[in-house]
């Protein structure tokens, strides 16, 4: 008798953008996992879209929030569904991206180790699709600063551990959310998936790339594309959330020279481009992150 695959819950967040949405879920109806589920958050959509894609797609899970409440409140929503269905893992994507058939099935197998806390695919850039955007990463120990580029320059051939993966696509063991909890939903948008691969770290758990399961993304459509204000906005103000939170002792030598460098070359390439509003943006985040609580 062979024993059953272990169910994986597919969660992805939708907030008032059916067209990616719905092209997602084409790719995840197909998948050719024998035990999994779908289920769609959405994030207090008012454009019409949550009843768009529960009425294009009704044999899938649907569920609904009044508000909202960011990526990490948005799959923090789904992971709490997720689990009280009893799933064995979850696969946290993001609306706008799109799965191979197989997806899951080298993801669940590379996350059985008990010392393995998440497993990511290789990301590639939806209208690229031979190109890597995300391989995960390593980091900077100093500064905590992501390094060698999301591996985009890399040639993987198996799981190879790293100290980041994308929240993008990321499969995560229930056993490892009951035990380290869930996002920090203070990071509304970017780098809560920072955080966690740091806290999975620390709890003493591997992540690994998994280069035989492949995603393609199509990069930034949840904060109305890269550079645009919205985008500049929460990813200042969710760096500093992530720097306050992580930061220790002589650490600090090395985060503030790099973050205000850092800071002064993202405005002056902004300002290079003409692009004033958002330069606005990205202080209006530094400025709120500083006054966040955290």
């Amino acid at each position: 008798m062979v024993d059953e695959a272990p169910l994986v819950y597919v969660i992805t967040v939708n907030w008032s953008n059916a067209p990616d949405t719905l092209e997602c879920l084409e790719k995840l109806v197909q998948l050719t996992y024998p035990n999994y589920r779908l289920l769609v958050v959405d994030n207090g959509s008012t454009d019409g879209s949550a009843e768009r894609i529960a009425l294009a797609f009704p044999q899938i899970e649907h569920l609904r929030l009044p508000t909202n409440r960011g990526f990490a409140g948005g799959f923090n929503a789904g992971i709490r569904y997720a689990l009280a269905q009893n799933a064995a893992y979850t696969l946290l994507l993001n609306n706008d991206t799109l799965a191979a058939p197989n997806l899951l099935e080298p993801l669940v197998d590379a996350c059985t180790p008990p010392d393995v806390g998440a497993t990511a695919p290789l990301i590639f850039y939806a209208d690229e699709r031979t190109r890597i955007w995300s391989a995960g990463s390593n980091r900077n120990q100093w500064t905590l600063e992501l390094s060698d580029n999301h591996g985009r320059n890399k040639h993987f051939e198996h799981p190879t551990e790293r100290e980041f993966l994308s929240g993008c696509g990321l499969l995560l063991k229930a056993e490892v959310i009951n035990a380290i909890g869930l996002f920090d939903d203070g990071f509304f948008l970017y780098y809560e998936d920072s955080d966690y691969s740091l806290r999975l770290r620390h709890a003493g758990y591997r992540l690994l790339v998994v280069p035989q399961a492949h995603l393609w993304h199509k990069v930034s459509r949840s904060s109305q594309g890269s550079n645009s204000p919205n985008e500049r906005y929460w990813m200042a103000r969710s760096s500093v959330r992530f720097f306050r939170k992580h930061g220790r002792g002589l650490q600090w030598l090395a985060i503030i020279p790099w973050r205000i460098g850092s800071a002064i070359k993202v405005s002056l390439r902004l300002i290079w481009h003409g692009n004033f509003p958002a330069v606005r943006a990205y202080w209006c985040g530094l400025k709120d992150g500083l006054q966040d609580t955290l």
